[in-house]
């Protein structure tokens, strides 16, 4: 039900005031477009620092053939920033309001957003304290010292909402370019990766229950790290430091009937949300008796990530 609301809601921002106000149908559009942006924006940043992690456990590449099979699980700290915006400061003036609650906030945490033409009621969240992502990879060693890892899940369907992930990494050690320091006792890399998490839900529509239209979300997440790791027995320390980057982008398929007024596929479309960039610092270990490897990290950032996995590595 709270997920029917908040779908209505993404409707109503853009369009909920166009029958008292068409001349200015331009500006609401976008300053509606920003709402949802502010209130769904948290939500996709945060699931690109959970696909950001999980890429590596150690700085050591593959050796060729070698292989790892890896599950992890990333829980994502919501920040107490990302759980309110001000409805005034989200827009460009159609709309004005104190704080309320993001899609991650309170439940009860809704505000009304005022104009010129009337108030709409904004949603509560869904109260999300933590963010658990579950992702199954695995990683092949090639020439030169250099990893590819690819991870996958396919289309999974629960409660209406059908969701799918793809990604794919690369890691390159770097000391074997330098002739003198490559004999350091440590090892040290480059790693880069790529994640798609795509999900479709139906909205609620009363007015069309037949073929009700699908809206989609696709969150992309990309990183860049320096990683540096020793190995120690069985026990190998890491870090590593780097750049992530999160774009959320948000579209309906078919028409949603809205006090009447049939809006289409083309006013909901491609919402693309601005880009989220921010620095990370990364510290782990992992632990492997034969070819069972166990980690655990943290990643410090703008939403930091625990993550801790299990997984065979075979070097």
């Amino acid at each position: 039900m709270m997920r029917k609301k908040i779908l209505t809601f993404f409707a109503i921002s853009c369009f909920g005031f166009y029958s008292v106000a068409q001349t200015s149908i331009a500006a609401e559009m976008t300053d509606g477009k920003s709402l949802i942006e502010a209130y769904v924006s948290p939500l996709g940043n945060g699931l690109g620092a959970a696909l950001n992690n999980g890429w590596y456990n150690t700085a050591k590449t593959h050796h060729l053939g070698g292989f790892d099979v890896t599950i992890t699980a990333n829980l994502v700290l919501i920040p107490v920033d990302a759980k309110i915006f001000n409805i005034t400061g989200s827009n460009n003036g159609t709309f004005k309001g104190g704080n309320t609650a993001t899609i991650l906030g309170s439940i009860s945490g809704g505000e009304q957003a005022n104009s010129t033409y009337g108030s709409m009621p904004m949603p509560g969240g869904l109260n999300i304290p933590l963010l658990p992502v579950p992702i199954l990879q695995a990683g092949v060693g090639l020439i030169k010292n250099t990893e590819i890892n690819v991870r996958f899940m396919p289309e999974i369907e629960m409660k209406g909402v059908a969701t799918d992930l793809f990604g794919v990494g690369v890691k390159h050690d770097i000391l074997q370019w330098f002739p003198i320091v490559d004999k350091m006792p440590v090892d040290m890399s480059i790693q880069a990766g790529y994640t798609k998490l795509s999900s479709t839900f139906e909205m609620n529509d009363p007015s069309n229950t037949i073929a009700p239209p699908q809206a989609n979300m696709d969150v992309t997440a990309t990183t860049i790290n320096l990683l540096v790791s020793k190995k120690i027995l069985m026990f190998t320390p890491y870090f590593g430091v780097g750049y992530n980057s999160t774009k959320t982008t948000f579209n309906v398929d078919g028409e949603y009937d809205i006090a009447g007024y049939k809006i289409g596929a083309k006013d909901l479309t491609d919402i693309e949300f601005e880009s989220n960039n921010t620095l990370r610092a990364n510290l782990g270990f992992r632990f492997q008796i034969a070819v069972l490897a166990l980690q655990a990290n943290y990643t410090f950032s703008e939403y930091s990530v625990a993550t801790l996995g299990i997984g065979i590595s075979v070097r």
